[in-house]
């Protein structure tokens, strides 16, 4: 593997952090602790280190919803904005994260430079907003993590915004969502289930960096790349789990192995990507014992069921998208696109010419947070839909 493409992996799955601490009982509850109150609410709180400029952050244990329906605890970071509160209280802004592992010690709240891998936490914070920073399930807490599973992602994104409204000056019930990536998918979910899971909120915004749209397409599309067999041997690791679909019914029993200590591994610093190529690189020989695992049951029921449909269209999005995306394809982020716009959403797609996976959020994070603003501003939202 030639040296560009190990960078490129770096970018592609986003690990820039490195583990600043290790769990320990903050992530810990009881079930007693989490059904005592509903989704959103804090279980505890402790103060963090040193925030974009002059905020204050807050690691966060909250309760949330699993893909079964049960009560579970959600880890987290809250930011709040220095200064004095709005009228109303401070906007609320919720981060959804890429990758970053499918094991609790990946969590992005246990890494050194967590406000660094927020995509825009700088500008959004000078701009007087609180962000909400989701682990998402079984990050930090107990897994297994639903890894690019839709709908828990969403009931995370949603119930990080409930957490940060308990604290002084954060009780505005509208907020916007942003994310990349594994985040983008979240963000997309957010859209189609905030009304229902969370009517007391109102969403302003959905803005999806390079999100993973069409799974099928994205597990199977990149199965000769060193990234798009990572992004595989996760998914599958982390289904056998949360949906007990049987791994060997599509991994060769002989690379198993390969693909559980690829689960233990974080996504987190250059170091890291590196270390997973090494430890990969047999799946290059040998990995799946069929063509398109997107073709056999129950992969293909589930790569539907976590597959973003359509948002409402009182809710606006904007859409980045790099050219020199590998992993998401440029073609398949306009597709999304043309889909929202023939149902009649307002989307503002934003096309950033030589960019590749990894610095999407980065590269669209200033448009972004000023799209983000001008929500909150009440002003109308712009559309490249056409027609």
């Amino acid at each position: 593997m030639t040296i560009i493409r190990v960078i490129s992996f770096v970018a592609v799955l986003l690990g820039a952090v490195t583990q600043a601490m290790a769990q320990g009982a903050f992530y810990e509850a009881s079930e007693a602790e989490i059904a005592n109150a509903p989704p959103g609410s804090v279980i505890r709180d402790e103060p963090m280190g040193a925030s974009p400029p002059g905020g204050i952050a807050h690691r966060v244990l909250y309760r949330s919803t699993s893909p079964e329906g049960k009560p579970i605890a959600v880890s987290g970071v809250i930011i709040i904005p220095p200064g004095v509160a709005p009228a109303g209280g401070w906007p609320i802004v919720a981060w959804a994260h890429p990758t970053t592992g499918i094991v609790p010690r990946c969590a992005p709240s246990l890494a050194t430079f967590i406000f660094q891998q927020i995509a825009g936490s700088r500008p959004l914070t000078e701009r007087g907003f609180a962000i909400a920073a989701t682990d998402y399930p079984g990050l930090g807490t107990p897994g297994p993590h639903p890894y690019l599973v839709g709908v828990s992602e969403a009931r995370a994104v949603i119930d990080s915004v409930r957490a940060a409204r308990t604290f002084p000056g954060m009780n505005n019930h509208r907020y916007a969502v942003w994310g990349h990536s594994q985040g983008g998918q979240a963000v997309l979910f957010t859209g189609m289930i905030s009304k229902e899971y969370a009517p007391e909120l109102e969403l302003l915004g959905v803005a999806a960096a390079a999100p993973a749209t069409d799974l099928a397409t994205l597990m199977t599309d990149d199965l000769n790349t060193t990234g798009g067999r990572n992004l595989t041997a996760m998914t599958v690791w982390s289904w056998s789990r949360v949906y007990n679909a049987a791994a060997d019914s599509v991994v060769a029993p002989d690379v198993m192995p390969v693909v559980d200590r690829l689960a233990e591994e974080c996504i987190e610093s250059p170091f890291d990507i590196l270390a997973r190529a090494r430890t990969a690189a047999p799946l290059a020989q040998q990995f799946l014992t069929v063509k398109n695992p997107a073709e056999i049951e129950p992969w293909h029921s589930l790569l539907v069921r976590n597959t973003p449909g359509l948002l409402p269209r009182s809710v606006p999005v904007f859409l980045a998208q790099g050219t020199s995306d590998g992993l998401v394809r440029p073609a398949v982020t306009m597709d999304y696109m043309k889909r929202l716009c023939r149902a009649g959403s307002r989307v503002r797609m934003l096309t950033l010419p030589g960019v590749s996976h990894g610095f999407a959020g980065a590269k669209s994070a200033d448009a972004a947070v000023a799209w983000i603003s001008d929500r909150f501003a009440d002003k109308p939202a712009p559309s490249d839909c056409g027609g």
